[in-house]
């Protein structure tokens, strides 16, 4: 029994809204290409046709989709949604011909999506005509449906959604959940602004557009971002601020070691576990080395007793206890983060045993002394466990 018409529409459901706004993209863009300076008009339009470009592959299996489900039931020709099917076959056609009729490259593709995407490069490559503004061009390099866009600004609502409120001197701006966004929108942001950059330096042959933009990139977004070149600024700006305030964060948390870029996004849980527990361990992974995660637990656990003295008997033992079990995983590691662990507690080694302790228990910004005078030199040890145990001695002969 053939289906009612009135009914086919509503079977159809989603796909009817795809196909009419295809309908719509395929006549305008024909139109614009169509045009005697159809360059300037893609030119000015390059949203639309990279819209078409990108939405293509969804568009052809929903056509064939209908198409099949409209044999199978037969439909009739004359119901709205087999009209609307030929309608976008006819349009897809026309365009598919203009569309070849302006690419100039030999070998073209065969997929409508993959030419549209190309005669786009072959309009940009074409360059702007003289007299053009550089912030005009740079709208035009930078569509705002661009996924690499959308993926920056994506991270970007993330970077300051977590560092925009103010923080104190030191504390965390994130709490366990907001550390996983960061970790995870990291990643994203930095192959999102590398490849925008580098599609602004393909597209851009005197290299003024980039270096406008990167000038103005350095101004904080005072307004919401509207255009391609301003959603670029915003998600940078952010993107920078969040690296600049993770670096200065890390620091402080585990100097004297200075934490590699691709470790980053393993120690920020790591730190806000911390938080909670000074027992929560680093776990070793593909980034992070059993004797590494150790040199950087000896570092955090270096950097708590630089900001304040553990409180109690218990709480001290307890701070030596972490610091020898992290020693021992890291005996291993050599380099000079290790070297600057040393010299760390060298230091405390050679001031307990002056008798001038700090007032923090570790000072980076000492000097290790070459010579004490009274001081013990000689009989150091050199490993980085046995620099742990040296020290906790000084600090029982101290207190005696």
């Amino acid at each position: 029994m053939a289906t009612p018409p009135d009914n086919l529409r509503a079977r159809l459901e989603e796909r009817a809204e795809l196909l009419e706004a295809t309908r719509l993209r395929y006549r305008a863009l024909e139109k614009l290409l169509g045009a005697f300076f159809w360059k300037d008009r893609v030119r000015v339009n390059l949203e639309l046709l990279r819209e078409v470009a990108l939405a293509q592959p969804e568009v052809d299996a929903t056509r064939e989709a209908v198409a099949r489900r409209a044999s199978a039931e037969g439909w009739p020709r004359d119901s709205a949604p087999m009209e609307l099917l030929a309608e976008v076959e006819r349009l897809r056609e026309a365009l598919a011909r203009v569309v070849e009729r302006r690419l100039i490259a030999k070998r073209k593709p065969a997929l409508l999506g993959e030419a549209l995407l190309k005669l786009e490069e072959e309009v940009l490559d074409a360059g702007p005509l003289l007299g053009r503004r550089l912030w005009a061009q740079a709208v035009e390099m930078l569509p705002r449906n661009l996924p690499e866009l959308r993926a920056a600004c994506v991270a970007a609502e993330v970077f300051e959604r977590v560092f925009k409120r103010p923080v104190a001197e030191g504390m965390l701006s994130f709490d366990a959940a907001e550390a996983d966004e960061v970790r995870r929108a990291l990643p994203v942001a930095d192959k999102a602004l590398e490849a925008l950059w580098a599609r602004l330096e393909r597209f851009d042959g005197t290299g003024r557009v980039r270096a406008f933009l990167e000038k103005r990139g350095r101004r904080a977004p005072v307004h919401p971002p509207r255009s391609g070149p301003e959603l670029l600024l915003h998600a940078a700006f952010w993107h920078d601020l969040a690296r600049a305030r993770l670096k200065a964060l890390l620091e402080s948390r585990l100097s004297p070691v200075v934490p590699r870029e691709e470790e980053w996004p393993e120690l920020l849980g790591w730190l806000v576990a911390r938080e909670g527990s000074a027992e929560a361990r680093l776990s070793a992974s593909e980034v992070l080395s059993e004797g590494r995660a150790g040199l950087l637990e000896v570092a955090a656990e270096l950097a708590a007793l630089s900001r304040a003295r553990p409180v109690g008997p218990w709480n001290e033992e307890a701070a030596w206890v972490r610091l020898w079990t992290a020693a021992q995983r890291a005996r291993s590691e050599t380099g000079p983060d290790l070297e600057r662990l040393r010299e760390s507690l060298r230091l405390f080694i050679r001031l307990r045993g002056q008798g001038q302790t700090p007032a923090r228990l570790f000072s980076p910004a000492r000097e290790p002394l070459s010579r004490p005078p009274g001081g013990r030199v000689g009989g150091e040890p050199d490993d980085l466990p046995g620099l742990v145990r040296r020290a906790r001695e000084a600090a029982g002969q101290t207190r005696a």
